[in-house]
């Protein structure tokens, strides 16, 4: 009897499958960490997923499709992964012009032009949903009207002020910073104007040129589009869904519409995969504790300038804990005995063992969302983009503190390091924030997948988007109707003026009338 229910429920779940095609093009590891788990999921649970990648995954279900992209743009730029540890003054505006609007157009050139996606898309396919990430990859939106299917974004970062523009999902700039922008006062006059500044020249530049380019390339390298084929605003605009890498436990509390989720630590789960026999060993061993110290995928230690790489290794010196630290060259000079190099660690198993007693980071989002979910304190050197943003809002939250780049010195790193070990609050805190982080009606994975088969259940659920769309910007903003008040406000101050001049014209009439009368009796 257990084995006919057991294989109708099978049965079942296959009658209810759905075709979803899932684009992850971009190159860093660590997005894509946040990512697959997403598409592993949906094809664990019997869907039929497409998988447009630029990492392979080994040993995927069988029903998991992957159509892999051919190089790594570094190569095709024609040069070495960069040492952003040089760029680290750069202006959000500057990063944005010397690196992500270019570097998104030459990504997805790369992609469309790949082998297995040319072959994939002159093919014959039918997909239920399209789920893409976001993050200037916006050409690929163009395959979910290729396909005619609902189109799902999901970012790895967190809001997304583009995106709210676009949907006109409340902006709240007062409160919520642009993803990309470091600002060390974000409450103050200064903090809130410059956030509103950097929203408009993203906006612009993003809906005015960026993506008129990315219009060329859809058009260009994607076969087979039914006319008329709508821009890529106009696709962002009608979004079934969004999934943003926040939770306001440890995110600032921001209104939402119903079809923008948030499912912050998505890759995160309690079942923790075991680290590799020597690795535990070594963390088992280190009974005064472990600091694990790592830049991300991105960001490589072994580039790190002469005096910091020195004061990094002399304080390590001093100390009785074992150092972890993921180090990218084959040897690292002057090393003390008590620092442990690694090319590559399994970050989110490591931050689980409960000898780790300081994450060093650059505060990417993914590593910072690991440490809160292990209630790990944090010494961040935030390089780029949002990492300023996520370690500020640890440090107010007490379970972290910021060490600037141009600020590493032996003292600097030695007095944060002895505060953080010797101040046992700083663990409490992060402990506090870890449970109220993991405490939810429903683990963030099966969230996501909640929401995008509830799209395919309900063919893109075009009520949940906001019926502002409908309307122009104009009207929505209601700048018509507070228009009409100044007028009506205008033609008050107009009437009661021109009252006012007769009454005064008419009292002043009516005394030279009595003057002129006066003087009459008088003669």
């Amino acid at each position: 009897m257990f084995r006919e229910v057991f294989g109708f429920c099978v049965l079942l779940s296959f009658c209810n499958a759905a075709n979803i095609l899932y684009l992850i093009t971009y190159i860093g590891k660590s997005q894509y960490i946040m990512l697959k788990p997403i598409g592993l999921e949906l094809a664990r649970r019997g869907h039929n997923v497409t998988v447009i990648t630029v990492f392979k995954e080994h040993d995927p279900p069988p029903n998991y499709h992957q159509v892999v992209v051919d190089e790594n743009i570094f190569d095709a730029m024609g040069g070495k992964r960069p040492s952003h540890f040089t760029s680290v003054d750069l202006s959000a505006e500057e990063r944005h012009n010397r690196f992500l609007w270019n570097g998104g157009l030459t990504l997805i050139e790369i992609v469309l032009n790949s082998t297995q996606v040319k072959q994939f898309l002159h093919a014959d396919h039918n997909f239920d949903v399209v789920i893409s990430e976001q993050f200037f990859q916006e050409a690929m939106y163009i395959l979910a009207h290729k396909y005619n299917a609902p189109l799902v974004l999901i970012t790895s970062y967190g809001n997304c002020m583009r995106h709210n523009i676009a949907t006109r999902n409340p902006l709240q700039l007062a409160t919520v910073m642009s993803e990309f922008l470091v600002v060390e006062q974000p409450k103050s006059f200064f903090g809130r104007l410059r956030n509103f500044y950097f929203t408009v020249y993203e906006y612009v530049w993003w809906r005015f040129w960026y993506l008129e380019k990315m219009d060329k390339l859809a058009r260009e390298y994607v076969p087979d589009l039914k006319e008329p084929v709508p821009s890529l605003y106009q696709l962002q605009e009608n979004v079934s869904l969004f999934l943003i890498n926040s939770h306001f436990s440890v995110d600032p509390p921001t209104a939402y519409l119903p079809n923008i989720v948030e499912i912050g630590g998505v890759h995160l789960s309690p079942n923790i995969s075991r680290l590799p026999k020597d690795l535990q060993k070594l963390l088992d061993d280190s009974k005064d504790g472990v600091i694990y110290m790592t830049f991300g995928s991105n960001i490589q230690s072994s580039k790190l300038p002469m005096d910091k790489r020195n004061a990094f290794l002399n304080v390590f010196r001093k100390l009785k804990l074992t150092v972890v630290w993921k180090w990218e060259d084959e040897h690292l000079e002057n090393k003390p005995d008590n620092v442990v190099l690694r090319k590559w660690l399994p970050q989110n198993e490591v931050l689980a063992h409960p000898n780790i007693k300081v994450f060093i980071s650059h505060g990417g989002l993914i590593g910072v969302q690991e440490a809160i979910y292990h209630g790990v304190p944090i010494i961040g050197v935030p390089i780029y983009g949002d990492q300023y943003n996520n370690l500020l809002q640890m440090q107010e939250a007490g379970v972290a503190k910021i060490l600037q780049f141009h600020d590493i010195n032996e003292q600097s790193l030695e007095t944060l390091l002895n505060e953080i070990l010797k101040d046992v609050s700083y663990k409490n805190r992060a402990k506090k924030i870890s449970r109220r982080f993991k405490d939810r009606p429903m683990n963030p994975l099966d969230t996501a997948i909640y929401w995008i088969e509830y799209i395919i259940r309900n063919k893109g659920a075009n009520y949940m988007k906001n019926p502002g769309l409908e309307l122009s910007w104009i009207a929505y903003n209601m700048l018509d109707v507070y228009a009409f008040f100044v007028l009506l406000l205008l033609l008050f101050i107009y009437l009661f003026n021109k009252i006012l001049s007769a009454v005064k014209s008419l009292i002043t009439n009516k005394r030279v009338v009595e003057i002129r009368n006066g003087k009459m009796k008088d003669n």
